[in-house]
Order: C-alpha cells, then sequence, then structure tokens
C-alpha cells in the first residue's frame, strides 16, 4: 500500500538527508518487541469498529489485519490535516457511570479473549487517511522525550496522536501541556501505572494485569482525569501498557465514553527496532491502517525510520490525520 511513488519532491528529500541518522538501540517499551512482528509471538485476531474479528489468545497474529469497515466518518478532512474536528461540548456526553456503577455491571463476567486485537477494539479505520500513533510509556527509562521524532512531524507536518500515560505527564508538566497545545498533535489516554486491562489480572509480557473491574476503572480514568485536568476536553481514545485488553475491559473502555485503540502495524516493537525495520514496516502504511510507535525512547531507532519514511510515503500519496479525524465522533 502506498509503494506507487510519484516524482520525488527535492526539497522533503533535503528535509531527509539532514534528518536521517541510525540510531541502533534494543529498548523494551508498551509493546514487546515481537508483538505484530510477522512471525513474532502476539495476540489474536483482529477487530475494528468496522471489522470485529475476535480471537483467544492461541490464535495467530497476524501483523497486517484486513481494512474493512461497516461505518465511514461523517466528516473527513479534505487533506492532511493538523486540526481534530469539533469535540462535542462535554454537555452533548452521556455521563460518565462511577467505579460503582462500572463494578455492579461488568463483575462476574469471564473473559474469553486476550490479546492485542480483541472484540470491541479499533484496529483500522475507514478513513482515506492513515494515523500515526506514538506512546509515552513513563516508569523508568521511559519518560523522556525523542525530540528528533517530533521534529520530523512538524518539519513534514504530519499530524499524530500521542498516547501518554500518567506517569510520563507527572514527569513532564511543561512538555506535556506544550503537546496539548499544538494543533498537529492530539492526546490520548494510555493509562495511570501502564498495566494491561484485565479483569483477571492477566500478565502481558511478564507485566501483571488489573486485579479486577475496579482495578480496571482505576487504570483507566485516573489518567483520565489527569488528562481532562491537562487539556480541558475529554480524551476520546485508551491504549493500555503492552497494548494488551480482554474482551470485557474493552466493553468496560467503552461503557466509559472512550474507544479502545491499537493497530495494524507496529511501526518499532516497543522501541526496539533499528533505523531500517521503522522503516521498512512504517513504509507499508497505507489508507485505514493505524501505526503504533514510540515517542519517549530517543535512543532508539524510530526516529531515524521515520524520517526515511515518511517523505516517500508523503511522496506516494499517502496522507495522514489524527484518530479525532479519522474515526467517527
Amino acid at each position: 500500500m502506498g509503494e506507487i511513488l510519484r516524482p520525488v519532491m527535492t526539497g522533503r528529500r533535503a528535509v531527509l538527508l539532514g534528518m536521517a541518522g541510525l540510531a541502533s538501540a534494543a529498548l523494551a517499551a508498551c509493546v514487546a518487541p515481537d508483538a505484530g512482528r510477522p512471525g513474532g509471538s502476539a495476540a489474536p485476531g483482529a477487530g475494528s469498529t468496522g471489522a470485529v474479528v475476535t480471537g483467544t489468545a492461541g490464535d495467530a497474529v497476524s501483523p497486517h489485519p484486513p481494512v474493512t469497515a461497516e461505518a465511514t466518518p461523517t466528516q473527513e478532512p479534505a487533506h492532511a490535516v493538523g486540526q481534530s474536528a469539533a469535540a462535542a461540548p462535554d454537555a452533548t456526553r452521556a455521563p460518565v457511570p462511577s467505579k460503582e456503577q462500572i463494578i455492579a455491571e461488568f463483575a462476574g463476567l469471564h473473559p474469553k479473549e486476550w490479546g492485542l486485537h480483541v472484540t470491541g477494539v479499533v484496529n483500522s479505520s475507514a478513513s482515506r487517511h492513515a494515523v500515526l500513533t506514538f506512546d509515552a510509556c513513563g516508569g523508568p527509562g521511559g519518560t523522556v522525550c525523542d525530540q528528533q521524532l517530533l521534529a520530523t512531524l512538524r518539519t513534514l507536518k504530519v499530524p499524530a496522536t500521542l498516547f501518554i500515560n500518567q506517569r510520563w505527564i507527572e514527569a513532564n508538566p511543561g512538555l506535556a501541556a506544550e503537546l496539548a497545545a499544538e494543533p498537529l498533535f492530539e492526546l490520548a489516554n494510555h493509562g495511570s501505572q501502564h498495566r494491561p486491562l484485565s479483569v483477571a489480572g492477566q500478565s502481558a509480557y511478564g507485566i501483571p494485569g488489573t486485579a479486577g473491574v475496579g482495578a480496571a476503572y482505576d487504570e483507566i480514568m485516573g489518567n483520565q482525569q489527569v488528562l481532562e485536568q491537562l487539556t480541558g476536553k475529554t480524551a476520546r481514545f485508551f491504549r493500555p501498557g503492552t497494548a494488551f485488553y480482554d474482551e470485557v475491559t474493552a466493553a468496560i473502555t467503552r461503557r466509559l465514553g472512550m474507544l479502545p485503540v491499537n493497530f495494524t502495524i507496529n511501526g518499532d516493537a516497543g522501541a526496539s527496532y533499528p533505523a531500517a525495520a521503522v522503516a521498512a514496516e512504517v513504509g507499508r502504511t497505507g489508507p485505514g491502517d493505524i501505526v503504533i510507535s514510540h515517542f519517549n525512547k530517543p535512543g532508539s531507532g524510530t526516529a531515524a525510520g521515520y524520517a526515511s519514511a515518511l517523505p516517500r510515503l508523503l511522496d506516494s500519496g499517502i496522507s495522514f490525520a489524527k484518530l479525532g479525524d479519522a474515526l467517527p465522533a
């Protein structure tokens, strides 16, 4: 997808030459190195707002699930935009259920799915645009910022959705406020303690998941309140630490007014890929794809890989939008 190139734009190539540089590091972040990698041990099936495909923990993962949709956005930007679709006023939103209400509604449900792509999770869109999403996980070794990567996005005017963990916000309050105010970016909820979202305490990549409905509520809503104080808006999208859910926690996320979002393309495998591998994975992005990478690992190959891949994608006609512009409200 997006492999037929149009004539090269010399100005963009000049940007590429100025930015490219191969970083070499294998650093773990939100998604383990093999998650979403061809042949890797990742997760079951695929699901989206358009085509929800259920799976179980033993299913084989597809590195590039098909993009199908049953609904299209009510309004789409005419080009790669840096302006979010107008958010509905908070007064029009349904009241967010309390923790007690969520426990009463979901206690006793036993999930059958566990992974990256489970029922209820959005993995792709019906948009003609692609969406780049970048996680900032916080915690030990995860609270810095890849300014080179952000500079590439700014220079090329490529919008993105930034999934930020509460720990990262607490370590970078000024920077978080700057990103919240920047029209090119949209902030989304990456959880409070970076835990897999489970009602049964299941683990992913050695990280214990939330142990019950109440703990899942806290993981989602703790950071949701922090983001609302930071931005003055209600975050529409959620992705847990490690990106693992069960189908019950995906339903809880929706009940709390957010879309649970994952991806079709794993751009940097938890910031462990070298630049060439990042460029290759990101380079196959096409319309409707959602790409996951990280912007809290400046020592990785992510920035150099994107500096290589993005100009080629733009020259081939691929356009980008934030999740808020690509998915219907």
